[in-house]
């Protein structure tokens, strides 16, 4: 059979003259309004997604002290620990004076120092080496402030630790002012500060010496009372988390603490958390210039407190613990999930410029980096206890040099690559 002929298939293939005008109609309005569909489609897409922040199609404005950019499609919080030998520990124990006696654990008997050799590395990237002269020079002239509890306090030391062996001995001061711990680098015209307040609210735990109370409380809407003392901070860094934990309820004060009879009501933890979210955001938002100054939040430190967590035990928990746990996908039951996804939920809806130090997974690894039993006891320990070392061991608090000093290398990549 012979094929058809062309000019038989051109007249099979011919489009009506009405069809050809429409499709020649939508090509037209197709090209001449082609812009203004993609605009209206882009809104459709944005009022999906109404609880973001909108983006900005001008290019993004350069960070406050950053130098650089980080990898593409780097997470500097996905990664694995590697062995170190040769560039951990970043400092030794006895060269830093400032380490509390709580955290030196090798002062207090630590036969070995296994912790202090592993290194953070990201999947598929690396971060950065701590530079101290690069941070001295960033702040000088300028304040830098950790708020939060005893486990912020551990960051500022380390953070002081890493920086103050390249100052000299009569250029450097670490005084305490009641809340306020304030390191000066003197000839950097430098402070980098610790302030105690372990939810960032007023609360009954405020005095940073006598603090352990049993029927915590804050008060709402509070932040003020400590955040007069905040103002005029160059670099901020904040956490809370431990001090909430007290069960699946919180106690928040109406009133005053000064007031005879307390108006006090009872949330669920995470609403009561939440409060104190909103609360810093709002803080910030109100004192914090965004194109000058730089903020972050530490996510939760994890503990350790229960070995079945890991597959150990039923009794122990960090005590006699040196290798970290394998498990990538660990997550201890100490860690309340719950609270990350009040953080999430929180920081997405708002557009208040803070960079979030996601040190929980990485730190739920380290077992073996907790203080356990080699720290000042604060008050002596019975016969009881001594025979029983799981009974007084710190499960929640690190060993300096250690864990911390990842926590700050990470800080360090987020503010100069962020």
């Amino acid at each position: 059979m012979k094929p058809p002929a062309p000019s038989s298939v051109l007249r099979k293939a011919r489009l009506s003259p009405y069809l050809f005008t429409l499709l020649a109609f939508i090509v037209f309005v197709t090209v001449l309004y082609g812009e203004d569909f993609t605009c209206i489609f882009s809104q459709i897409d944005d009022s999906n997604h109404h609880h973001h922040p909108p983006i900005s199609k001008k290019k993004s404005e350069k960070l406050p002290f950053a130098i650089g950019e980080s990898e593409k499609g780097c997470d500097v919080f996905s990664g694995k620990w590697v062995r170190d030998e040769t560039t951990r520990p970043l400092y030794q124990e006895s060269e830093c004076p400032y380490i509390q006696p709580q955290l030196t654990c090798q002062e207090h008997g630590r036969p070995e120092r296994e912790y202090q050799h592993w290194r953070w590395q990201p999947h598929g990237c690396s971060l950065p080496s701590f530079n101290a002269t690069l941070m001295l020079e960033t702040l000088r002239g300028k304040r830098m402030m950790f708020v939060g509890d005893s486990l912020n306090r551990g960051q500022y030391v380390s953070l002081i630790c890493l920086l103050h062996s390249i100052i000299p001995k009569h250029a450097k001061s670490m005084e305490t002012f009641g809340s306020l711990t304030v390191f000066t680098a003197k000839d950097y015209n430098a402070t980098i500060e610790f302030y105690w307040a372990p939810f960032l609210l007023e609360s009954n735990s405020d005095d940073a010496v006598i603090h352990r109370v049993s029927d915590r409380m804050v008060r709402k809407g509070s932040i003020n009372k400590h955040g007069k003392h905040w103002k005029g901070v160059d670099i901020m860094v904040f956490n809370t988390y431990l001090w909430w934990m007290t069960g699946l309820k919180f106690k928040i004060l109406q009133g005053s603490f000064d007031d005879e009879v307390k108006d006090i009501v009872e949330l669920p933890t995470e609403d009561a958390y939440r409060m104190g979210m909103k609360s810093m955001l709002r803080w910030v938002r109100k004192n914090m210039d965004p194109k000058k100054t730089r903020v972050f939040f530490t996510s939760m430190s994890p503990s350790h407190a229960k070995s079945i967590d890991w597959g150990g035990d039923q009794a122990g928990n960090c005590y006699n613990e040196t290798t970290m746990i394998e498990d990538p996908s660990y997550w201890g039951s100490d860690s309340r999930k719950s609270i990350m996804e009040v953080i999430g939920e929180v920081f997405s809806k708002s557009n208040v410029p803070i960079i979030f130090l996601n040190i929980t997974q990485l730190s739920s690894y380290r077992k073996d980096a907790h203080t356990s039993i080699y720290k000042k006891q604060w008050s002596p320990l019975t016969a009881e206890q001594l025979a029983n070392p799981v009974s007084y061991a710190d499960c929640v608090h690190w060993c300096l040099p250690g864990l911390q000093d990842t926590w700050n290398e990470l800080l360090f990549a987020k503010l100069f690559y962020p």
